[in-house]
Order: structure tokens, then C-alpha cells, then sequence
């Protein structure tokens, strides 16, 4: 477990945002994971969400070296292994179930279990996780509850999602016990449809240079 947290812990400090990306059409995939490289976010998320969210995670992970593709919503353990297959180096999910933690016990891949409330980060923290997803962050007390939460949870970090902006994601990101945020706004979904790879390449530029702590 310890390799897995300090693997997750480097990918997750390098950057500020991790993209949070739903693609429903297959030929987005790689010129997208190119676009977000060059603004400066190698470390992307593919949700499984669409039809062909698990050949798009392959696509990238085949075309795009530079990329650090990981895989999101993940629900079970046939995705996890599913997800793992496909070249995802990290795995996310929105929560946890024993059959998701008992899986990730297995695999050499590291994993971003969901957690929303002090039970559940207690129940992760037990099972050996330092490192977890706060999901939903803004419908869950956003900045301010993770903050409430630095103190008696101190050695747990996290990267919040769910409602997050280039508007308050550095609410998040002053906090100590934050190590980046997740968000689907450096991907829009009209400049997707446009296939306007300058447009995010700027867009994940202005994300990348948002400041840490």
C-alpha cells in the first residue's frame, strides 16, 4: 500500500487539476489527451461513462506516452480490471465497496476511493489510504468541510470533485489537506464537439498555473 500512495501522491502533486473527462465520440480521445499534455496536465481522468470510454482509455494510453491516463467512475471490480487492461495507471472511483477495496488489494495499480462523510474517510483510513476523491465537493460543504475535517482527520489528503471551477477551485486548493481538484471545465463539451484543441490547450494552460496551498 505504501508504494501505491506514494505513486498516486506524485502523479496527484504534479499538477493542480486533473481533468475529469466524459467522451462519447472515440476520435476526441487522443487529439483531446494532446491538447491537455501541451497546456500542462498529463494526468487526465476517462470516466467510464460512454460506450466507449474503455477504448478511448486505450487509444490514449497507445498514442499518447506523455499522458498519465487514468480511469474514473469505477464501479466494480470487473471495471477496475476492466479499466487496468485498457493502460489505466490510476483508478477512481466515486466511493467504495469491499469488492472495489478487496480488488485494489490485488492489483499493482494505485486507487482514489470516493469518500463524502467522516465515516467513510474513517473506514478508508483504515484500510491503509491516506490519499482519497471527495465526491460530490460542492454539494458535500465544499472548501469549508474539508477544512473542518484538516484537524481531526490530519494525514488524510484529497482531490475534491464534483461542481468544481476555474472560480473556486483555488478555495480548495489553499487548504493543507487538498493536493489537487478534479474538474471537467478545462474540456468544454462545446469546444469537444468543435474539436477546438487550442481552445483547451489554453483552458488547461490557465489550470495549470492555479497555485497550491
Amino acid at each position: 500500500m505504501k508504494k501505491k500512495t506514494e505513486t498516486l501522491l506524485a502523479l496527484l502533486n504534479g499538477q493542480p487539476v486533473i481533468p475529469v473527462l466524459k467522451i462519447d465520440d472515440l476520435a476526441q480521445a487522443v487529439p483531446l489527451a494532446r491538447a491537455l499534455v501541451n497546456g500542462g496536465l498529463p494526468a487526465i481522468e476517462i470516466t467510464l461513462r460512454t460506450p466507449v470510454a474503455l477504448e478511448a482509455l486505450r487509444a490514449v494510453s497507445r498514442e499518447v506516452p506523455e499522458a498519465i491516463v487514468g480511469a474514473g467512475t469505477i464501479l466494480s471490480g470487473e471495471d477496475f480490471n476492466n479499466a487496468v487492461a485498457a493502460g489505466a495507471k490510476f483508478i477512481v472511483s466515486p466511493g467504495s465497496t469491499a469488492e472495489l477495496l478487496d480488488t485494489a488489494d490485488r492489483s499493482d495499480v494505485p486507487f482514489l476511493p470516493g469518500a463524502a462523510t467522516p465515516s467513510e474517510i474513517m473506514a478508508l483510513k483504515a484500510r491503509g489510504y491516506e490519499i482519497l476523491k471527495f465526491f460530490p465537493a460542492e454539494q458535500s460543504g465544499g472548501a469549508p468541510f474539508l477544512k473542518a475535517l484538516a484537524s481531526p482527520l490530519a494525514g488524510v489528503r484529497f482531490c475534491p470533485t464534483g461542481g468544481i471551477s476555474l472560480k473556486n477551485a483555488g478555495d480548495y486548493l489553499t487548504l493543507p489537506n487538498v493536493i489537487c481538484v478534479g474538474g471537467s471545465w478545462v474540456a468544454p463539451d462545446a469546444d469537444l464537439k468543435n474539436g477546438n484543441w487550442t481552445r483547451i490547450e489554453e483552458l488547461a494552460r490557465e489550470a495549470a498555473g492555479l497555485r497550491k496551498g
